[in-house]
C-alpha cells in the first residue's frame, strides 16, 4: 500500500503502540529529531532537509514519527499530552539501546525535549531547540494566529492541498518554500489523523524548570514566528546555565527549513565542538 512519505523502520515500544522512524548513519553519538504537530505533521517531513547531514557528519539520526502523526501509530482513545509523547520517545530510545544521546525539537518536539530532559537528565548530552512549546501559558499560545488558523482548519473536516497550503503559509515567511511534494505528504498523512490528537493536546509551562536543565543548549528562534512567541528564547537564555540562542530575522516558525544550510552547519559545528 502507498504510503504518503518513505517507509523507514518500525519499533513496537510497548502492546498497542508502535512508532515508525528513519534513520541514517551507524556510528557516532545518536542524534534523535523530535517533529512538532499540526495535521499532517511528520519527522521525514521536517527534517529531510537536515539529518542526511548531522549523519555525513558522522552522528546516528534518528527520526520518529511521533504517536499520532506520520506511519506511527494513531490511537483514537488516547490523551495526547505532554508526558505521553515523552513515554512514547523514552521508550523508543529504549529499545534501540541508547544510554547517552542528543535530542532536537522544534515546536511541540522541542518541548518533549525539554521535558525528557528534565525526567532523564543522565541520557542527554546536548539539546538543540527550534522555538519549543512549553514556555508560556496556554492563553497565550491560543492567542497567536497560526496556532488559531491550525486547530480551525484541523477541526474542519477533510484537509485538502489548499487548505494545507494556507496553513503551512503561516508556518514560513517564505511560502515559496512549501512545495507540492510538502503538501502531498502532508495531506496524507492528515487523512488518518484522530481530532483527539490537537483537541486532547496538552503542554504544561516548564519555565520554572529551565535552571534544571544542565546539560549544553543550542536554540533557534525566528523573528517572525506566528506560533511560539519569541520572548521564550529569552527565557531560555537566561535560566538555562549553558545554551545560546540565534534570532534569525525572515524567518518563522521552521529554521531549519527556511535556514537549512545555517542551521545545519550551527548545529553540527555545536555537536562536535561545543
Amino acid at each position: 500500500m502507498a504510503t504518503p512519505i518513505p517507509e523507514g523502520k518500525y519499533c513496537s515500544i510497548r502492546a498497542g503502540m508502535t512508532l515508525h522512524y528513519h534513520e541514517a548513519g551507524t556510528g557516532g553519538e545518536p542524534v534523535v529529531f523530535l517533529h512538532g504537530s499540526g495535521p499532517g505533521a511528520s519527522g521525514y517531513s521536517n527534517f529531510k532537509g537536515n539529518y542526511p547531514v548531522f549523519a555525513e557528519s558522522g552522528f546516528r539520526a534518528i527520526v520518529p514519527d511521533l504517536p499520532g502523526f506520520g506511519l506511527s501509530s494513531k490511537p483514537e482513545d488516547a490523551a495526547y499530552v505532554l508526558d505521553f509523547f515523552v513515554d512514547a520517545v523514552h521508550g523508543l530510545i529504549g529499545k534501540l539501546g541508547f544510554d547517552r544521546c542528543i535530542l532536537l525539537g522544534n515546536s511541540l518536539g522541542g518541548a518533549i525535549a525539554l521535558k525528557y530532559t528534565l525526567d532523564h537528565p543522565a541520557i542527554v548530552s546536548k539539546l538543540i531547540l527550534m522555538a519549543p512549546g512549553g514556555l508560556e501559558e496556554m492563553p497565550t499560545y491560543l492567542q497567536m494566529e497560526g496556532i488559531q488558523k491550525m486547530i480551525q482548519v484541523f477541526t474542519a473536516g477533510p484537509m485538502d492541498l489548499e487548505a494545507m497550503r494556507r496553513l503551512l503559509t503561516l508556518q514560513l515567511y517564505d511560502p515559496s518554500l512549501i512545495s507540492d511534494e510538502l503538501l502531498k505528504e502532508r495531506v496524507g498523512v492528515c487523512a488518518d489523523q484522530p481530532r483527539t490528537v490537537l483537541t486532547t493536546m496538552r503542554v504544561p509551562n516548564m519555565e520554572d524548570k529551565l535552571s534544571e536543565v544542565k546539560c549544553p543548549v543550542l536554540g533557534f528562534w525566528g523573528t517572525n514566528d506566528r506560533f511560539n512567541p519569541i520572548s521564550g528564547a529569552t527565557k531560555i537564555v537566561e535560566r538555562c546555565p549553558q545554551a545560546r540562542v540565534l534570532l534569525l530575522n525572515r524567518c518563522g516558525h521552521w529554521v531549519m527549513v527556511e535556514h537549512r544550510e545555517l542551521f545545519n552547519r550551527t548545529c553540527v559545528d555545536f555537536l562536535q565542538n561545543g
